[in-house]
């Protein structure tokens, strides 16, 4: 066969493809799926943090050109992204106002009255993202059943024009008091603004959060409104790249309950993207454990800057109707995810009295460990792996990158050991000791916070670092078996690749809940059901491929939290309504060991879950027919001296081929460390589980 009839070949068997990114702070990573052979391929490039849709380019090109695909052929471009996290992280925010009820202006500074560190003298308050000079109130009061106290006014609003003309702004949020209820006063304002600011970008609360709490409301409204610019001129630089190359696929961006959306919303609310990237892999550990039988796992995805602990439990995945990103509330759905800085690159360094400290901060992806040779300078999680030989220093993501072992040794030695007065495989090996305790502690919490047993979970290791440091943490917390799934590093990817639209309505009301409320209700969940419709229609999901689910938010009267409770059905009659009250009580009893059959129970929120079923891709299986043999060996430094470990190529494993520990597993973008103790064997799919023995 000709090298052009080869081509045309690989060509004809890669359409139409649809690719999965996860852009992180180190790396970019893909997912290359052809929808009709279902054959899969993941690629890795660094990520570029002045522009992430460089990077995200020029991985899409590397894996056309080594996979002999069009980029014509791709018919999807799944999008997570940390765009909108780092834009708040670091505090790189357009100018803007925010427009409350008048005598409402310092509700985002006041926060809530509670204290994160009891025991600071000096306790730090929660940032306020827009200062007091730009806070602007009007006069109006919707009362809190929805009725209109006091009216705006047009010279209310012809005033707020006036004193923003002057001003240099990129956005503005309006959030006035109820107006979650009756939010025809925002409507007015946006209305006015836009026509008076053509350019202004403008975000009301009774669009993006119309939930009870001033403070979390004005909160999530306010990010809203700062991110607006930063994920619009993102999307559009990176369309702009896309057109330059005529790379035409449908744009969908991952939001923070798991979901995808278009463009276009992701433009109009970008606060649904905080937890882009992490929600990703929550998605393929849930898809995973169904797939392997594993209905209790723990999703451990370590990168170049962070680690994310994710809990699906009875194969389903926490949701939290509110988050926070730097200690700020956002009232919106999303993933129940802890992230701790605790990544590949996180820089570990010696304190005053000679104690060692690994992260939060890390070297990213510019200059990156000192292994990189990229100008680092401070020695990181991933210079201890090299150090230790857990790392080959001429294989590093497939070849692409050459390690700088000798740098390596010299920061370690430099920065740590010689502080401690150590040599230089004990300063790494207690960075490594170190590092897995911070990561078995995250674990616990987030158990034990749900009243859960590790020891009943199985760890499944993915991000490039994890699997250097899982079946070490699985030791800590006495859990049994770790899962290394195919293509780990770039199982984030994985995860946006399968999933759905997703649309998150919500409807706040406060009653006590009786049959007889479900007169009041009905309508309610109709409205509710009718939004979904429509937003569903302006992705263009046919009708097969849509599935709406309604939960409420429930609590006793009197308490201040509320439980999330699934509802059974479509409509609410008065039957519902008792099933609902008494799943009530039988989800409290399960999260907090006590229930209150006799107290009143109170309706907070009705929410619905608007899904588009995007055409579920079919995913080869992996040939397990490798030879069953090690490639080779390697020194490693383990129990506080070296020795010579065999080191296993992926492809090498069988489908019966056992491995005992200690020993490696290599592929092109991570590495496994099997202990001592544990032995590790491939699973359905390509996928590796470590046992301990």
């Amino acid at each position: 066969m000709s090298e052009k009839d080869h081509q045309s070949g690989r060509q004809s068997v890669w359409q139409p493809v649809r690719i999965g990114v996860d852009v992180g702070g180190t790396f970019t990573d893909l997912q290359i799926l052809h929808a009709g052979t279902g054959l899969m391929t993941s690629m890795k490039t660094p990520t570029t943090p002045e522009d992430p849709s460089i990077g995200l380019m020029t991985g899409v090109k590397r894996a056309a050109e080594r996979d002999g695909f069009k980029l014509s052929s791709v018919s999807h471009l799944l999008h997570g992204t940390t765009i909108a996290t780092n834009a708040v992280l670091e505090r790189k925010l357009p100018p803007a106002v925010l427009v409350t009820t008048a005598g409402f202006e310092d509700v985002l500074e006041i926060g809530r009255h509670y204290r994160r560190d009891v025991y600071s003298l000096n306790p730090a308050a929660p940032p306020a993202l827009i200062p007091r000079d730009r806070r602007f109130g009007v006069r109006e009061r919707v009362r809190a059943d929805g009725r209109v106290e006091t009216p705006l006014a047009p010279e209310a609003i012809e005033s707020l024009v006036q004193r923003l003309a002057p001003l240099d702004l990129a956005a503005v949020g309006i959030c006035l008091l109820n107006a979650y209820l009756n939010p025809e006063h925002e409507i007015r304002l946006a209305e006015h603004l836009s026509r008076a600011f053509p350019k202004l970008r403008i975000c009301r609360s009774s669009e993006v959060s119309p939930e009870i709490r001033e403070y979390e409301r004005t909160s999530t409204t306010v990010l809203n409104a700062l991110l607006m610019p930063v994920v619009a001129n993102y999307i559009d630089r990176l369309k702009h790249r896309m057109a330059a190359e005529a790379f035409t696929p449908r744009l969908l961006l991952v939001q923070s309950n798991g979901g995808v959306c278009s463009a276009e919303t992701a433009q109009r609310e970008p606060v649904r993207l905080l937890l882009s990237g992490p929600a990703g892999g929550t998605a393929a550990a849930a898809f995973l454990g169904r797939q392997l039988g594993e209905p209790n796992l723990v999703g451990i995805d370590m990168g170049g800057t962070s680690f994310d602990v994710s809990v699906v439990r009875d194969g389903t995945v926490g949701l939290v109707a509110q988050g926070e990103i730097d200690t700020l509330p956002v009232r919106l759905p999303m993933v129940e995810i802890r992230t701790i800085g605790a990544g590949g690159g996180s820089l570990a360094r010696v304190l005053p009295g000679g104690r060692v400290a690994v992260g939060p901060e890390s070297a990213g992806a510019l200059p990156g460990p000192v292994a990189y040779g990229r100008g680092g300078t401070e020695p990181t999680v991933t210079d201890a792996n090299v150090v230790l030989g857990r790392l080959d220093p001429e294989g590093f993501l497939g070849g692409l990158m050459q390690l700088d072992l000798a740098g390596a040794r010299t920061a370690v030695a430099a920065r740590i050991g010689r502080p401690l007065g150590v040599d230089v495989e004990t300063a790494a090996d207690g960075i490594l000791r170190l590092t897995n305790t911070k990561l078995g502690a995250a674990i616990r919490l987030s158990l034990f916070e749900k009243g859960l047993d590790p020891r009943e979970f199985a760890l499944i290791a993915f991000g490039g670092a994890a699997g250097l440091h899982a079946v070490h943490v699985a030791e800590e917390l006495g859990a049994c078996r770790v899962i290394f799934p195919r293509d780990a590093s770039t199982l984030s990817a994985f995860g946006i690749l399968n999933s759905d639209l997703q649309h998150d309505l919500v409807r706040a009301r406060l009653l006590l809940l009786t049959p007889d409320a479900a007169a009041v209700l009905g309508p309610i969940i109709a409205d509710l059901a009718r939004e979904a419709g429509t937003r569903l229609d302006a992705d263009a999901i046919a009708a097969a491929n849509r599935e709406v689910r309604f939960t409420a938010d429930l609590r006793y009267r009197g308490q201040a939290f509320e439980l999330t409770v699934p509802m059974r059905g479509s409509t609410l009659d008065a039957a519902v309504v008792e099933h609902l009250i008494a799943d009530f009580h039988a989800t409290h009893q399960q999260r907090f060991s006590y229930a209150n059959p006799g107290t009143p129970v109170e309706l907070v929120a009705l929410r619905a879950i608007a899904i588009g079923r995007l055409s579920a891709p079919s995913v080869k299986a992996a040939e397990l027919a490798g030879s069953g043999k090690p490639a080779r060996s390697r020194r490693l430094w383990l129990d506080g001296g070296w020795q010579d470990c065999p080191v296993w190529q992926r492809a090498d494993i069988g489908e019966t081929t056992t491995i005992r520990g200690p020993a490696l597993i290599e592929e092109a973008y991570t590495t496994v460390i099997v202990s001592r103790g544990w032995t590790c064997s491939a699973a359905a799919g390509g996928h590796l589980v470590a046992r301990k023995d």
